[in-house]
């Protein structure tokens, strides 16, 4: 199976230091297949990208498909598929942002500009009411095969909790739309839900794991700290393998 590092998970301040591409070559050294770009980490996006290019499976954008008012942003989505090229990437993950009733007229331009794009859009359940929610996924999941879309989904394992979500029965109810999982744990702090690896998470996250596809790329999005970077994440890319096959 295809397991790959999203970025993020090295910490905002050692990939601030060090760059994506010393982590994105300390996680090739780690045994990952590939690893998730992320574009609230780049340092200057016209410099770093190109120095990524070939070395990224997805590209992340931190930018919602749709504003808060509902609206298609296509600048936004340009933005996203234009970095993911500069990449070579073979997607791009988005939210939906503000994605609601009023934005259905918009999905047949999304077609559009979708058509002939050599890179694959994918939807990624985020930590926000319009886009976090169980039902907000299906609307949207449902609105966009209406609308003869055929979009795939990133789903977050952790991320549900954020919204009081049950990420089992989410994992049951969206499975068919599955194309790209991020495994991660999480555990309940007195004020907010954290990310930790899924051997720490107080979540089912076997049984989710059961419920998903199996022959999509899983991604590693929690903490990956410690002393040996490289050991710690060859560890957690084999624990991800084993717990893959295990379910």
């Amino acid at each position: 199976m295809t397991v790959l590092i999203s970025l993020s998970s090295f910490g905002a301040a050692e990939t601030g230091r060090h760059g994506q591409l010393w982590c994105t070559e300390l996680a090739k050294h780690a045994g990952a297949d590939g690893v998730e770009v992320r574009g609230e980490l780049l340092r200057d996006a016209a410099t770093e990208l190109p120095v990524l290019a070939g070395l990224a499976a997805v590209y992340s954008s931190p930018e919602g498909l749709w504003t808060l008012q509902g609206q298609l942003d296509e600048a936004a989505l340009d933005r996203g598929l234009h970095a993911a090229k500069v990449l070579h990437a073979p997607r791009l993950k988005m939210s939906i942002g503000g994605f609601g009733t009023q934005s259905h007229a918009s999905l047949l331009r999304l077609k559009i500009l979708l058509q002939a794009q050599p890179v694959e859009l994918v939807i990624e359940n985020d930590q926000t009411a319009t886009a976090g929610t169980l039902s907000a996924m299906q609307a949207f999941f449902a609105a966009q095969a209406q609308a003869g879309l055929d979009l795939g989904m990133t789903f977050d394992m952790g991320n549900w909790h954020w919204q009081g979500e049950c990420p089992l029965q989410a994992a049951q109810a969206l499975a068919p739309y599955v194309r790209y999982v991020h495994c991660k744990g999480v555990q309940r702090l007195p004020a907010k839900w954290v990310a930790v690896p899924l051997a720490d998470s107080v979540a089912p996250w076997r049984a989710v794991l059961r419920a998903l596809p199996a022959d999509v790329p899983h991604a590693i999005e929690y903490p990956l700290v410690g002393d040996d970077l490289v050991a710690v994440t060859r560890e957690q890319v084999a624990f991800i393998r084993a717990a893959r096959e295990a379910a």
